[in-house]
Parts: structure tokens; sequence; C-alpha cells
């Protein structure tokens, strides 16, 4: 995998694995998600898609962004054949240089995590200014490492929520976080192996 360009590392990491025909959406999305009005949602790094079908089975309009063209492709194609086409736009964008337009009652960030040189802090502010008033940033990060995980680096630091909230410098008169916690769960992975895992969750809501 080239190491110096993000496009073709994530091209090359998800184009060496099989798409799956039912992704799964993820367990903090879910949980966030069940009960609010559907509305337009932004679904920052939506790898497989797994977010993007069960958002849009659910309602919403969700604008499906990665890095990856692979992806991108993958899950526009996904979409179609589910007959949801009409709810979901499959964009691709690297993240340091271009971010997709529009406003959103949701934004849900999910993993968004890579060992490649990304300022994270800036894209996530970036994603809380695109709310409408009223609208949801969900930020869900890695806690723990998985058994299955690609990354086991023993000494690797995962910043609890609070932390990543601090870093995002919000103006508190704007920007609430509603939750800031580190859950656990027991987690899905490869051949069937389960292990529990911790998600450090974030929810900030804009000021109606």
């Amino acid at each position: 995998m080239s190491t110096d360009d993000p496009i073709a590392f994530w091209d090359d990491f998800y184009a060496g694995r099989p798409a799956p025909a039912e992704p799964r959406p993820n367990a903090r999305l879910t949980e966030t998600v069940a009960g609010l009005p559907p509305g337009d949602v932004l679904d920052l790094g939506c790898g497989e898609g797994g977010d993007t079908l069960w958002l849009a089975r659910n309602g919403w309009r969700v604008t499906a962004v990665d890095v990856s063209a692979v992806v991108v492709e993958r899950v526009g194609e996904l979409a179609r054949a589910h007959g949801l086409g009409d709810r979901v736009t499959a964009e691709q964008h690297d993240l340091r240089t271009s971010f997709p337009r529009g406003t959103f009652d949701l934004v849900s960030a999910h993993y968004l995590h890579t060992p490649l040189d990304l300022d994270r802090a800036t894209v996530l502010r970036t994603a809380a200014d695109a709310l409408r008033p009223g609208g949801l940033l969900l930020v869900v990060d890695h806690g723990s490492t998985s058994p299955w995980s690609w990354v086991q680096d023993p000494d690797i630091r995962y910043p609890g929520p609070l932390e990543v909230a601090a870093g995002l410098d919000l103006d508190p008169a704007v920007w609430t976080v509603e939750r800031a916690d580190a859950p656990r769960r027991i987690a899905a992975g490869p051949e069937g192996r389960t292990a529990e895992v911790t998600d450090h969750v974030l929810v900030v809501r804009r000021a109606a």
C-alpha cells in the first residue's frame, strides 16, 4: 500500500477485501438516531456503507463521503441495488482538501481514524459548522483495540470523548456536548469471533 497518498492507500485497502452484500450499521449510530425525525445526514467516512443504507432505509437523505473511490463506487451501487438510490448521494473527498457542500441535520463520523496525515480536529470543526440549527454531530471513535484489528500497536492511545470535544474548541454558546462517554459492547469480528470493545462516543448539538 502507498503510505503517502490517502486515496491510493484506502483504495488498496478496500480493493483487497470483498464488498459485503449487506453491511451492518454501527451500533452507536442506531442507538443515537433511533427516534430522531429523518432529515439530511452526512455520513463522513462511509466505509462499506452499512450506516448509509440503514439511514436511507429509515427515511434519511444521505450524503455518503469517503476518500476511497473504490468505496464511493461500491456504496453508490449498493444503494441502487437496494432501491435506495434516490436517497443516497455518494461523493469522494480527500478531507484534507475538500468537504461536501450543503448543510445537515446530522453529521455522523464513525471511526474516522487513519494512519496517514489528517487534521481531524479541523475536519470535525468543519462538520460542526455544516450543521443546521438544532443539528447533531455524532463522533464515535475506538476506545480499545479489537483482537482482529489490522492495527495492533500496544502503545496506541485513544483520546477520550471530552478530550476530542476540547480539541474542537467549539463556542459553548453555539454548541453543547450532550453525550461524552465510553460504553462497552460485544463486537463481532471475522470468522465468527467476538470480543468486548470500548467505544468513545461524543454527541454535540448546535443551538436551535
